[in-house]
């Protein structure tokens, strides 16, 4: 062979799968569109991950025209053989033979088992719980109790000692450091009666047999049973991330909103009641609205009358001996503060030895507090929270053992009777994970729609046939039956990871599907210039053989294509360590899909093309032949 012919080989090769390549590399980078319309935390979580794949995927369908047919002419020389000098290629061969000509001989039982697995794929996508992010595993607890909110800066004390000589004797806890109350930071505004405890963990090779993190916080909790604390788990990552994004503390939040306090705090004791008894509903309690505690003092005018005061020198004792009054700045480097002074605890900590606060006077001497204001301690809001110029109260919950949307759907059902009855002017709103979930659902119904007719019409330009199109296409569907047999078999709940993987998974089963298509079509063409387009000199016997040598005699680049996707995500099924909670769920859907396209493309796909061609050639008298194109 001439250095010529083989030039014009390798030419006329690469304009046949050229355009099958290039809009296929084009469809998976469409296939990422609802990826990249994602918001919020999906949306940086995943971001990059669209991005990266998109830019490598555009450079290479570049190359894939460019540079790919420059390097074959460099290295394919010498003797060329056949698919039939690779001892693998057949084997696989002589496997695929048979099973393809038992398909295409059992056409209805072929088509009706694909069907068939299809239908029972739906029922098992819709069983599976939702949930807006899997669980990532930060390998550290974060136990964030509440108690009353009347609780003293002492006893505040006195219980986070207790609690993390609890945690500590735990054996698989290395470490607890609690804090109760507020950082020394501006943006910490959490209360005396909220406690944040970081709980770090031994490696897992030191913890006991057969215990998980979900045994040791379930131990934890059954051992942190203290009556006024209501317990709460969490992790602290997603805890910050929560209280950004949405102000709430807990995987679920039911935001309350209305005019009074009183009844806000009414309204989410009932919900709270009704909520008590939900499988998976965990670490329920109504965030705090009253039970503060407020030392009020009222000036008795009548009585600063008789004494020759006024209401602003009662007020500069009450300043100057509890509240404390500012006395002068001091500087230390570059550093600056303010000195106060009021009198000692001893003389301020409890109700009697404030009313015996001295306050002086011009012809009675000295004279007790209480001889001219009354001085009580009264019940009122220990912190008021308001969102969109509104007053708000919180329910909030965790959820463990059970998916995030059906604990949520079945919590609104409970409540659906009261919310009809709640007073003018006050609503609910649900938060949290649920609201992040809400969100990301509504742009994936909205946008995939729109990416499957983009991957149609990118099919479309690649064949300038709408059958032929509409033969990539149908391998999605398909594509769906092992993906959701994994998800369902793994326990996995759907979840925008899931979704990530089944979006990516489109692009990979196109793929596929074109490059079945194009050698399909080749055959035909063959067929057409032996024997010439016509019913008179084509047999249903020579569109079997032609099929059947499309299909065939090109095993090895199709799977090749299948295997390269496969190989490169079967072992993250093995993975450990943080981040795999979240790969797991994005690989499980691309590796049962690819798996059941690819036998759908090598097995139905050929079986339909046939059954097409034999229409073609009964109806129309002729064969329609897909040409290639430049």
């Amino acid at each position: 062979m001439t250095t010529a012919e083989r030039i014009k080989i390798i030419e006329a090769s690469c304009k046949q799968v050229g355009r099958g390549v290039f809009f296929s590399t084009l469809i998976i980078v469409a296939s990422f569109l609802p990826v990249f319309l994602l918001e919020g935390q999906e949306g940086k979580l995943f971001g990059p991950l669209a991005w990266t794949k998109s830019f490598i995927l555009a450079i290479d369908a570049i190359l894939a025209v460019t540079l790919a047919p420059v390097l074959i002419s460099f290295f394919l020389k010498g003797k060329l053989r056949t698919d039939d000098h690779n001892p693998l290629n057949r084997v696989l061969q002589k496997v695929y033979h048979p099973l393809l000509n038992w398909c295409m001989t059992w056409r209805k039982t072929t088509i009706g088992v694909n069907i068939l697995a299809l239908l029972i794929s739906v029922p098992l996508l819709l069983s599976l719980g939702t949930e807006f992010m899997p669980p990532l595993d930060e390998g550290t607890i974060l136990f964030m109790p509440v108690t009353l909110p009347d609780v003293s800066n002492s006893e505040a004390k006195q219980i986070l000692q207790l609690q993390d000589r609890i945690i500590k004797s735990i054996p698989e806890v290395k470490n607890v450091l609690g804090k109760a109350g507020r950082a020394n930071t501006a943006t910490d505004n959490s209360p005396v009666n909220m406690v944040e405890t970081i709980i770090l963990l031994k490696p897992k090779d030191e913890w006991r047999k057969g215990i998980k993190k979900e045994d040791i916080i379930n131990e934890l909790n059954a051992k942190l049973q203290i009556p006024g604390v209501v317990n709460g788990w969490t992790q602290p990552i997603i805890n910050r991330i929560n209280m950004l994004s949405t102000g709430i503390r807990t995987d679920v939040g039911l935001k309350v909103y209305g005019q009074n306090l009183d009844t806000i705090y009414a309204l989410s004791t009932r919900m709270k009641r009704e909520l008590q008894g939900i499988a998976g509903v965990k670490d329920l309690y109504v965030d705090p609205i009253t039970g503060g505690k407020y030392l009020d003092i009222k000036v008795n005018k009548d009585a600063i009358g008789r004494y020759g005061l006024s209401v602003d020198d009662v007020n500069e004792v009450v300043e100057s001996a509890l509240g404390g009054m500012n006395l002068t700045p001091t500087i230390e480097g570059r550093r600056r503060f303010s000195v106060n002074l009021r009198l000692a605890q001893d003389y301020r900590n409890s109700l009697d030895a404030i009313k015996h606060t001295l306050v002086q006077t011009s012809n009675n001497g000295p004279i007790p507090l209480s001889s001219v204001a009354d001085i009580q301690i009264n019940d009122g809001p220990a912190m008021i929270q308001s969102e969109n110029a509104l007053l708000r109260g919180t329910v909030l919950f965790n959820v463990r053992d059970r998916d995030l949307g059906s604990t949520v759907d079945e919590a609104q059902k409970r409540l659906t009777s009261m919310v009809k009855t709640l007073p003018k002017g006050y609503f609910i709103e649900w938060s949290g994970q649920y609201e992040n979930l809400i969100r990301a659902e509504h742009t994936l119904k909205l946008v995939l729609p729109i990416v499957l007719i983009i991957i149609f019409a990118c099919l479309y330009f690649a064949f300038h046939s709408i059958r032929e199109a509409f033969f990539s296409l149908i391998s999605i569907p398909f594509a769906l039956i092992g993906g959701a047999y994994m998800v369902y078999f793994f326990g996995v709940h759907l979840s925008v990871a899931v979704a990530v993987g089944f979006i990516a998974l489109f692009g990979i089963a196109v793929e596929t599907g074109i490059v079945m298509v194009i050698y399909l079509n080749d055959a035909m063409q063959q067929l057409v210039a032996l024997k010439g387009n016509s019913a008179a000199t084509i047999t249903r016997a020579d569109l079997h053989e032609y099929v059947m040598n499309g299909a065939v005699k090109r095993l090895r680049p199709k799977l090749m294509t299948v295997c390269v996707a496969l190989f490169g995500l079967v072992p993250i099924l093995w993975s450990t360590g943080t981040g795999s909670d979240v790969m797991l769920p994005i690989v499980l859907p691309m590796i049962g899909g690819v798996l059941t396209s690819s036998t759908h493309i090598l097995l139905v796909t050929p079986l339909i093309f046939l059954m097409v061609k034999e229409y073609e050639l009964k109806k129309h008298g002729k064969l329609e032949v897909l040409e290639v194109k430049e």
